[in-house]
């Protein structure tokens, strides 16, 4: 048997990615849940053997192999298929693996340029009228763009840092206050890996991505081993809390949609119901925002418009 071969988490041939996928996928994968009696042996290895998964796919270990090394980009639609119900991929997961097993067959020489970060003034006009729900505009890299005044303040600690430095997942990982504020920080740096992983395999090359990424892989390790599982689907609550230091805890409904015409950009707005506890605290961390809110993502915006 070909010995086990761990992969580095970096980037690489185009398909050293679809490789990557599939090992954390199988040695996630216990022989109990695909249906395999174990004997009473020492196992070595994680999950399930390459030798074990190959049989269940119905291919070779030696093609298998070529596979999880990068080696072979080009697996037929019949093989991925194979390996996706071998490893009990959901839907999502096994998309993502087409998507890897695409990407692998096409040669792309250079990386694609960061998408612009450009928010258009009419999206500014929206979050305005989203208040009191706290309401902002972030990247596909989950760096903050614009905001209204509760769209920054429910991440209590998070205005402490240079606009520039402000993004969704830096802030789960690093600023000492995400722990307090979330309940379910578990849950949550979970669901945010999962999303910059699926992201990540399908660009593993754009700078915006994989500038965010070596940052949290040094810096974290709690996002260094999430990031090594290449989980890519995550939970999405719904329900969020938060254990405010301000207005105290507080129980929201998140929603997130892609904005249309823009490079990944992504709006992300809490609600509850008017009349409520939760709803007064919204309207009570809105009036004690500081002002200064607007101006700052009009600043920030017109900078990122001159860079862009």
């Amino acid at each position: 048997m070909a010995p086990e071969h761990t992969p580095t988490t970096g980037g690489g041939s185009e398909g050293a990615e679809l490789g990557r996928f599939l090992r954390a996928r199988r040695t996630q994968t216990t022989p109990e849940q695909v249906g395999l009696t174990v004997g009473t042996g020492l196992r070595r290895t994680p999950g399930l053997r390459r030798e074990e998964l190959a049989t269940l796919a119905g291919i070779s270990i030696d093609y298998y192999v070529r596979l999880e090394r990068g080696k072979e980009t080009r697996p037929s639609p019949a093989v991925l298929d194979s390996l996706a119900r071998a490893l009990q991929l959901d839907d999502q997961e096994h998309q993502h693996l087409r998507e890897l097993a695409a990407r692998a067959a096409r040669y792309a020489p250079d990386p694609p340029p960061p998408p612009s970060r450009t928010v258009r003034p009419h999206l500014g006009l929206l979050l305005e009228a989203m208040r009191p729900n706290p309401a902002y505009i972030v990247s596909r890299s989950m760096d903050l763009l614009a905001w209204n005044p509760g769209g920054l303040a429910l991440y209590a600690g998070l205005d402490e840092w240079p606009a520039k430095q402000r993004n969704l997942a830096r802030y789960l990982f690093l600023h000492p206050t995400a722990h307090e504020l979330f309940p379910d920080w578990d849950n949550q740096v979970r669901s945010c890996v999962a999303r910059l992983r699926a992201m990540a395999g399908t660009a593993p090359d754009a700078p915006d991505l994989t500038n965010l990424v070596g940052e949290l892989l040094l810096k974290s390790p709690d996002f260094a081993k999430l990031w090594e599982r290449y989980e890519v689907t995550g939970r999405k609550p719904v329900h969020k809390t938060f254990h405010h230091p301000q207005v105290g805890t507080i129980s929201l409904v998140p929603q997130s949609m892609q904005l249309e015409g823009t490079p990944g950009q992504r709006l992300g707005v809490y609600t509850t119901e008017p009349g409520t506890p939760d709803h007064d605290a919204l309207l009570l961390l809105d009036m004690t925002a500081p002002r200064s809110t607007p101006h700052a993502t009009r600043s920030d915006h017109n900078s990122s418009r001159r860079q862009g």
